[in-house]
């Protein structure tokens, strides 16, 4: 299958946005979006792009923490509703769409009502933000991988179906998305599962946006330093020991400035 896409009327395509800055978004994903009749998009991706595709309807369907949402189910509904409908349907997410991006959701839906579906992968922030503070997430002879989990629910909550203390013995780097509001709450499982209070942490908010921040600190002291910093969603969290390599800072990337 080529992906340089020509989309055809009455399918739904993906669209992985990446991290946030326009520049990170694919060739595929650009020439999907500029072909559009309908996008709908998330809050997180990157909406600058679609100023390539002025004649196309425009549908906000993200979710604000705390805030106003679209629920899933209706989202679903409007991709089906477009589709049948006969337009070429873009579904634009920040990141990767099968990384907590519901994409696997949405395709569900697609194909229990017969629309077609293709994906055009994006960027995943989890590897991206990392990258752009200049943690590599797996590093020879220190880390020979990596795990991804969400932070968005709380460890003791009963909708968490985490294990933080098996977490913690995997011996990989973790990268924690969504989990600024509860990451004294996970790190504490951490250190109740085995890893040291000075394991090395590297945090990185806006990861390719013009206002990214960073900083490191340690397990420990992480929920301090982030209150401190002001750091807010979105961030990426980094535990283990590549958060602690001091890298050649001489290679900078810059941020467009959208």
């Amino acid at each position: 299958m080529s992906y340089s896409p020509e989309l055809v009327p009455g399918t739904v395509t993906l669209v992985g946005g990446g991290p946030g800055d326009p520049g990170l978004l694919t060739v595929a994903g650009l020439e999907a979006v500029r072909q559009a009749d309908v996008i709908l998009h998330d809050r997180l991706a990157p909406v600058v792009v679609m100023d390539e595709n002025p004649d196309a309807e425009k549908i906000p369907v993200g979710k604000v923490p705390r805030g106003p949402y679209v629920p899933q189910e209706r989202t679903n509904e409007l991709l089906i509703e477009h589709a049948r409908a006969g337009r070429k349907v873009v579904r634009l997410k920040g990141g990767d769409s099968f990384v907590f991006g519901r994409g696997g959701e949405e395709w569900q839906a697609c194909a229990a009502a017969g629309v077609p579906v293709r994906v055009i992968p994006g960027v995943t922030s989890c590897v991206a933000g990392p990258e752009l503070m200049g943690v590599p997430l797996t590093h020879r002879h220190l880390v020979q991988g990596f795990t991804v989990v969400s932070g968005h629910v709380a460890p003791g909550d009963t909708r968490s179906e985490l294990d933080w203390a098996q977490i913690a013995k995997t011996g990989t780097t973790l990268v924690i998305l969504m989990g600024v509001a509860h990451i004294g709450d996970i790190a504490a499982r951490l250190m109740e599962g085995g890893l040291a209070g000075d394991t090395p942490v590297a945090v990185v908010a806006d990861a390719s946006l013009f206002t990214q921040r960073s900083l490191t600190t340690t397990l420990e002291k992480a929920a301090e330093d982030m209150v401190e910093a002001g750091i807010k969603p979105p961030a990426i969290t980094v535990v283990g020991d590549v958060a602690g390599l001091d890298l050649d800072e001489t290679q900078v990337h810059e941020p467009s400035d959208h």
